[in-house]
């Protein structure tokens, strides 16, 4: 796996390139600390995945994410960052970013990589738990379910997910089985083309009710 990290501590950036590289599985390709070097290093390297701090100065990650994904659709960036801004989090699900995970938390790094990797949105326990609430003031007005061929079961374990209920409470709420849970959200998966569960929660903030 092919990784660009940009951080404006060239320490902090240093002891990551460290940390990925003793594992085996993750080579480091370049190492940038501004926002102008991430769109620089993304573009002469288009690495697997791009680990970027936020807050850096004149750009910052966010801008220069909006940036790279403008270029490259799918690119994968995966925020490292501190938890303390909330607008920073519904700024990074609303660009499409992959992940959004807590600098602090190293141990969390290499699985998160892997993840992104893999096609999933990796966001920590404790932002998920953020979600409802941050991308509350984000939802539309209206939602067209006949358009996407959302039943009212499918709809009601759409809501159960974004409240952050695992399939077993999903399946314990409704009646259902686990087994039932599990192919019911599978096909909504593909009818609203997300990958994963936060891809299902995102999409459920940004157009329902």
């Amino acid at each position: 796996m092919r990784v660009v990290i940009i951080d404006d501590d060239m320490l902090v950036a240093v002891s990551l390139k460290t940390i990925l590289e003793s594992s085996g599985e993750v080579e480091v390709c370049a190492l940038g600390s501004s926002g102008e070097q991430a769109l620089e290093l993304y573009r002469k390297h288009n690495p697997d995945v791009i680990l970027m701090d936020i807050r850096m100065k004149d750009m910052t990650g966010l801008e220069a994410g909006e940036k790279i994904l403008g270029e490259q659709p799918n690119a994968r960036i995966l925020f490292l960052t501190t938890f303390s801004d909330d607008e920073y989090i519904v700024k990074a699900l609303g660009i499409g970013a992959k992940g959004y995970i807590i600098k602090q938390d190293f141990e969390s790094i290499i699985p998160a990589l892997k993840a992104v990797m893999n096609g999933q949105s990796v966001f920590g326990a404790q932002v998920m738990t953020r979600i409802p609430q941050l991308m509350n003031g984000e939802r539309r007005d209206s939602f067209n379910y006949a358009e996407f061929d959302i039943g009212e079961t499918e709809h009601r374990i759409i809501c159960l997910v974004a409240e952050g209920m695992s399939n077993k409470e999903i399946a314990m709420k409704l009646h259902l089985s686990e087994g039932t849970v599990r192919n019911y959200m599978s096909v909504i998966f593909l009818k609203l083309d997300v990958r994963d569960r936060t891809q299902l929660a995102i999409f459920y903030f940004n157009h329902m009710q």
